[in-house]
Order: structure tokens, then sequence, then C-alpha cells
């Protein structure tokens, strides 16, 4: 590892820490030949997901897109940023452990449902009436008649 204040390529590991739920590395470092000290992460570069949308485009899988759609879902519920953050990162690791390239949408919308489902159930009504496109107040009625009767 180059040393990122005089270039020296020689140095030490002094101290090495697993983060982010053993996903990541930090390794604490120090330079052999001007004793600076820095630090590094390491982590498995992972293959992109692409996203199959519903009219057949493709697009990459976005956190920040998935994370703003489940925050909207969550406005004014008592649900903590950390909580969505950690609900986003256990939907993209799912899709990561189960889809090599491509997901459909379909699919990630169904596992940010029943990810919401658990938590708050005005978030996961919230999020269904987007992503199941309700034309009228039935089909929303219908999906709340749906969810008081599996109580």
């Amino acid at each position: 590892m180059r040393c990122p204040k005089c270039g020296h390529q020689e140095d030490k590991v002094v101290d090495t820490r697993t983060v982010r739920n053993g996903e990541v590395i930090r390794r604490r470092r120090i330079c052999l030949a001007c004793k600076h000290r820095f630090t590094t992460y390491e982590e498995v570069v992972k293959a992109h997901l692409r996203v199959v949308k519903r009219d057949g485009r493709h697009e990459e899988l976005d956190r920040m897109k998935l994370l703003g759609g489940i925050m909207r879902a969550c406005e004014k519920r008592p649900i903590s940023p950390t909580q969505v953050d950690v609900l986003v990162s256990n939907i993209i690791n799912e899709l990561e452990s189960e889809f090599e390239r491509e997901v459909p949408s379909t699919i990630i919308g169904k596992k940010v449902m029943d990810s919401l489902e658990k938590i708050d159930d005005v978030a996961y009504i919230r999020f269904a009436s987007v992503y199941r496109r309700f034309k009228d107040v039935n089909q929303f009625l219908s999906e709340v008649e749906g969810l008081i009767d599996r109580e």
C-alpha cells in the first residue's frame, strides 16, 4: 500500500477490524519510511445488479433510489432512519445473493412490501398504493381489508 503522505510502498498493519457486519475490513497502517498513520478499507467488489423495469428498460440498482422510496412511505411514522437503512441493506443483500446480474423490479417491490408490512402497516399501504398503482379507492380498501384479515 502506498503511503498517502510520502508515497513509500512499505507499511506495517497495526490494527485490523471488521466493520459493517463483517462486510468490510478496516486496517490501520503505519508507513515504515515517514511513520505516517493511515487507514484503509478492504471489501469484496460485487458485480452491480441491473433492474429490469416493467416496460423492459434496464437500469443499475440504485441504493439511494430504493432508500428514497422507502423513506417517502415511512414519512411521519415511528420508523427511524437507521431502521430504514438496515431494511434497505437487508433487501440489497438478499437480492445480491439471489440474483447475479439482473433482477425484475417486481421482485424488489415485493421484498420492500414484505419488509414494510412487518414494521409498519401505514408505511406498507403507502408503498403498496404506489407500487401496485391502485386505480381507485376500492383497490385501496381491498388492500387495507387484507391487512386487517391477516391480524
